[in-house]
């Protein structure tokens, strides 16, 4: 259990540290890291109201069209403390490459079921407000690579 509490911490401390190098950093600097396995760590802030239809869309539909389109479900957090509590999903996923996430994510969104999911979970409104990501490689020292 303390290993997992260690790991959300390094990886909230790698998302706040490195979140302005990669908001400052050209598009294509951040394509040349040639083909080695890369994480990605996602935050969504839920539109108003939407953070349970925003779970449960993960829970029953997204985490097997991003299997099926081959990224790999890592883990999956809600904040405890408010106000993230009440409006956030943070997720790392991981793929083996930078060209292999890219290619991964057009076929997902272009995905017949994933648009019907979408379109139909939307009704009412995006269940978001905003999504994040940033791209992380393993360090040398890194017990997961």
């Amino acid at each position: 259990m303390h290993g997992r509490l260690w790991g959300l911490a390094a990886l909230t401390l790698a998302f706040a540290g490195g979140f302005l190098t990669h908001a400052v950093m050209p598009r294509e600097e951040a394509h040349a890291q040639g083909n080695k396995r890369v994480f990605e760590l996602r935050t969504y802030t839920a539109a108003d109201g939407k953070l349970q239809a925003l779970h449960s869309r993960f829970r029953d539909q997204t985490l097997k069209l991003f299997e099926k389109h081959g990224m790999t479900n890592l883990y999956y957090w809600k904040p405890t403390d408010a106000p993230l509590s009440g409006s956030t999903l943070v997720y790392v996923i991981s793929h083996s490459s930078r060209e292999a996430a890219g290619k991964s994510w057009d076929a997902f969104r272009a995905d017949p079921e994933w648009v019907k999911v979408k379109t139909e979970s939307e009704v009412n409104g995006p269940l978001t407000a905003k999504v994040e990501s940033l791209f992380l490689e393993a360090v040398d020292y890194s017990p997961m690579k």
